[in-house]
């Protein structure tokens, strides 16, 4: 999706534009199994973006190699993300959702490397590669 269209406003209008599993994860705060994600390994130059409305979220040269089964980074995009406290599964984490469209990206955890010390543990699913 296009940062410039007008965002969905009710969920049909959600699950109409996005696949099954963008919608579980977007919309529904899913998690993919880990190490299965198709950006875990990618290590190109570029930019990811939600997969549910297109906002910048993440540069590459952030991306790392956490060995957590999902990919990480160690900062967001200025403005990009919102943190939200999360207390499902019967602990306390920290949702990362994208500040544009409010979709479930998945969480930041403090154990991350410098210069930042953020783990930004993403579903691929709920992001789009753009290497221009």
């Amino acid at each position: 999706m296009s940062e410039a269209n007008e965002l969905p406003s009710t969920d049909e209008e959600w699950r109409e534009v996005l696949t099954d599993e963008e919608y579980r994860i977007l919309r529904e705060q899913g998690t993919e199994p880990k190490f299965s994600g198709e950006y875990l390994g990618k290590d190109d130059d570029g930019t990811y973006r939600c997969a549910g409305c297109g906002a910048e979220l993440f540069d590459a040269e952030t991306k790392f190699d956490s060995n957590s089964g999902w990919p990480s980074f160690y900062d967001a995009k200025d403005g990009a993300v919102e943190l939200r406290e999360d207390r499902s599964h019967g602990m306390v984490r920290t949702e990362v959702v994208c500040a544009r469209c409010e979709g479930h990206l998945g969480h930041v955890f403090e154990d991350g490397p410098e210069p930042t010390g953020k783990r930004f543990c993403m579903n691929s699913v709920a992001m789009e590669f753009d290497d221009e």
